[in-house]
């Protein structure tokens, strides 16, 4: 009986939709956050993304070295628009092992959070004019404001936005 139970479980774990702050997804978001708040989505903050090795094609960060938000695709793509500031960094430990997995049971791509799935996507948080709501935000923070319906990326020193 057991055996059976499992059974009926593994294809609901495989095909997992995540609601962050709300009963349930919209659409077919794989990863959805609650509306309303001024909690975006911060980047990983890597020392020289150029130096990175395992990347995977649709892998964005914020650079440290040029502090810059790029994206990969098959080569390193600068998505600011100005250089941004350089959070500083808490000293410890670095994360060595793999990530959390959302969408599949298993992944060969490389990352802190790694969203595997043929027929979902992120969504982004959503945030109503993030330069006036957001107090406090980090570099490498990114959002959607379903106002203006622009993707919002703060670098560490202004917000700029993609259409």
């Amino acid at each position: 009986m057991k055996k059976l139970i499992l059974l009926i479980f593994i294809p609901v774990a495989l095909n997992a939709q995540v609601a962050i702050g709300k009963e349930q997804v919209d659409g077919s978001g794989i990863l959805d956050f609650t509306t309303g708040t001024t909690n975006g989505i911060i980047l990983p903050q890597v020392l020289d993304s150029e130096t990175m090795t395992s990347t995977e094609p649709g892998t964005l960060v914020f650079d440290l070295t040029t502090s810059r938000v790029k994206y990969f695709n098959g080569a390193w793509v600068d998505l600011s628009d100005k250089t941004g500031t350089s959070p500083t960094l808490i000293t410890g430990n670095d994360i060595t092992d793999r990530g959390v997995i959302i969408g599949a049971a298993s992944s060969t791509a490389n990352g802190v959070l790694v969203l595997e799935s043929a027929d979902k996507a992120l969504i982004l948080p959503k945030i109503t004019d993030p330069v006036t709501n957001v107090k406090s935000p980090v570099a490498g923070m990114i959002c959607y404001d379903p106002t203006t319906k622009l993707i919002c990326i703060y670098n560490g020193n202004e917000w700029f936005f993609w259409k």
